[in-house]
């Protein structure tokens, strides 16, 4: 429709495209102002006076129009959580390398590691008191008992280890050999009746439980395969009825045959084990007899030898090493003054001990339990 075809007063007069036809709607007079972006966040919008938007506008100042949007606040950056993941990966680094990540952890963060509570790992040694002998007769010593057991021969005293919560108690063979009566002192003072679960003879083994015991605690068994001769260790047990007396030294030899006695009919084994009558029970090395006469039945085992100070009571206690573990069960020691198959009074230890390596304890556990009393 051209601008003569339209009905007078009808439309308003629009300029024309150039075809004859008007524009509708009519372009603006001026082309509409584009954003300049002049860099990262920030947008200027060109004036709105003059000459369509290079000057004039509020007076030709030159300001943009619209104003420039105030920037977003940036959102908070958590950089306390960064220490965190840092940590956690050289936790797990540790791990992956030792087995440190307790301790790794505790030393970025400031735990101390040392506390009373603490313990190494396996052991019921306190890391602060690790390779003390102080630390290790405090952690081990309410593990071990006084065994007082009575038969026709007399009274003996003897030692023994706490293997379970419910009172398994492991001992020699010739502490309680022939006893109708076993009564075991705790290191709390408490004392309990004991009957005997098993018994074995050619190792010098045995297995008493007390009756109606529960929520004790347990000693750690070793690996005695990983002794080597000058380790440190400790041992304890009730010497003389001295209970709970502690004595240190080194392991000074390896797989020493020592023959001990199974059983004596005359008693006398009795009363040497128990060492009641001052007297320590009988052993034999290298062809020689101490303390007295083993008799015609005996057995033979391989032994740990230590200078740590074994006396009469010592029998049945535990060799620990300085990590808390049990590594043996003391068995023998030697008296110069009761040599030679001589039966005079007891001189005490001369730094010759003996004890069974707890790896042959281990294996013969089930046997016992299974109440062999051979």
């Amino acid at each position: 429709m051209t601008e003569s075809q339209r009905p007078s007063g009808e439309y308003p007069m629009y300029p024309s495209y150039g075809n004859g036809d008007a524009a509708y709607p009519p372009p603006p007079s001026y082309r509409p102002a584009q954003p300049i972006a002049t860099g990262p966040g920030t947008t200027v919008w060109p004036s709105s006076g003059g000459d369509g938007g290079h000057g004039g506008g509020d007076g030709g100042n030159g300001q943009a129009f619209p104003p420039p949007a105030p920037p977003e606040p940036a959102a908070p950056r958590h950089r306390a959580r960064r220490p965190v993941a840092l940590l956690a990966a050289v936790a797990i680094a540790a791990a992956i390398v030792g087995g440190g990540t307790a301790t790794v952890i505790e030393q970025l963060t400031g735990n101390d590691s040392n506390s009373a509570g603490s313990v190494v790992p396996g052991t019921t040694v306190s890391q602060s008191s690790k390779g003390t002998v102080s630390g290790v007769a405090k952690a081990v010593s309410p593990m071990i008992v006084e065994i007082n057991a009575t038969s026709t021969a007399g009274e003996s005293t003897g030692s023994g280890v706490v293997i379970t919560s419910d009172g398994e108690i492991v001992t020699n063979n010739h502490v309680i050999s022939g006893a109708s009566s076993i009564k075991v002192t705790l290191s709390t003072g408490r004392t309990y009746t004991a009957d005997v679960v098993g018994t074995d003879p050619d190792k010098d083994l045995a297995l008493i439980k007390l009756q109606g015991a529960s929520g004790l605690k347990t000693a750690t068994l070793g690996d005695s395969s990983a002794v080597a001769v000058g380790d440190q260790v400790v041992a304890i047990g009730s010497p003389e009825g001295l209970t709970g007396t502690v004595t240190s030294g080194i392991v000074s030899a390896l797989d020493r045959d020592v023959t001990v006695a199974k059983e004596d009919d005359s008693g006398r084994g009795q009363a040497q084990g128990g060492q009641s009558g001052g007297e320590q029970w009988p052993f034999e090395f290298g062809g020689r007899q101490f303390n007295g006469d083993t008799g015609n039945s005996t057995t033979t085992y391989k032994a740990i030898q230590t200078d740590a100070s074994l006396n009469p009571g010592n029998s049945g206690g535990a060799l620990i090493n300085m990590n808390g573990e049990i590594i043996g069960i003391n068995s023998a020691m030697y008296s110069a003054s009761s040599s030679g198959g001589s039966s005079g009074s007891s001189a005490g230890s001369v730094g010759l001990g003996f004890a069974i390596p707890v790896n042959t304890l281990k294996a013969d556990l089930d046997t016992l339990r299974a109440g062999n009393n051979s």
